[in-house]
């Protein structure tokens, strides 16, 4: 009795997952092979070449500028003492679970202020211009970027820094020579991670910047303007480009961190 009850629950449980399965890789099926099949009339398309551009340049700026902070901001986290932690970490994540789109809307009444207007004299618009677009990944995906590093940094027991600051290193010296080092793979897969998600941003810079052909169309962006017009195929193609560089993306991610897959991290009971 006792076994049939635990294969029961076993085929309940791989009953959902299959489920999970067939769900999730139905949509990533459609975008495969509807997608692959237009690829070869969209490729060479200056437009999606020029969405393809942009997108990978404003997603690698915006994710340089992302661990210029996050780094710092983890160390801080996890290895110095902040009074009102608790309040810090509440503000840092609590955009990770607010609509995108808000967080467009914030950053337009930032950059339509005074504020913008003198960023704009200065040479540096950000309102309705690509700038925009790298403002709106970085707010997205900076929380997302610190809970990562965050994640990296407390892998490492802090006795071996303390090690290295009783032989005489300061604590610059020890996050460079011993904590960087060993969190080297990590960081390098966040860094990857954000990058894809960065790639993939469109509620905050729809919200920022609008969609203007050959301007601000990146991917996400071309997808839209292409559902919108009725083009079908040039929207599949974008959306299966995307889904080649997320998945490339993950893979390398997976690789670096030695990561076994879901199965990998816990045994069978």
């Amino acid at each position: 009795m006792r076994r049939l009850k635990t294969w029961r629950f076993r085929g309940i449980c791989l009953v959902a997952t299959l489920l999970s399965i067939v769900f999730i890789g139905g949509n990533v099926l459609v975008i495969a092979l509807r997608g692959a099949s237009s690829l070869g009339d969209c490729l060479l398309d200056a437009e999606t070449l020029f969405a393809i551009g942009l997108s990978i340049r404003t997603a690698s700026i915006s994710s340089l500028i992302c661990f210029v902070l996050a780094i710092p901001t983890g160390y801080a986290l996890t290895r110095i003492h902040i009074p009102l932690r608790p309040v810090v970490e509440v503000i840092l994540e609590l955009t990770l679970s607010l609509p995108y789109i808000v967080l467009g809307l914030s950053l337009l009444i930032i950059f339509a202020s005074p504020m913008g207007k003198a960023l704009k004299e200065a040479g540096f618009p950000v309102v309705f211009n690509q700038n925009g677009i790298v403002m709106a990944q970085l707010a997205v995906n900076l929380p997302f970027a610190i809970k990562l590093v965050v994640t990296a940094f407390s892998g490492v027991d802090p006795r071996l820094e303390r090690v290295g600051g009783l032989l005489g290193a300061t604590p610059g010296q020890c996050f460079v020579t011993v904590l960087l080092p060993l969190c080297k793979n990590a960081l390098i897969s966040a860094f990857i991670l954000v990058w894809s998600r960065a790639l993939g941003e469109f509620g905050a810079t729809l919200m920022l910047v609008g969609i203007t052909r050959m301007k601000t169309e990146t991917l996400p962006a071309s997808i839209y303007l292409n559902v919108s017009t009725n083009d079908l195929g040039a929207a599949l193609a974008s959306a299966f480009i995307l889904l080649v560089i997320s998945g490339i993306s993950l893979t390398i991610a997976n690789a670096l961190t030695g990561s076994k897959g879901w199965g990998g991290r816990y045994g069978e009971i």
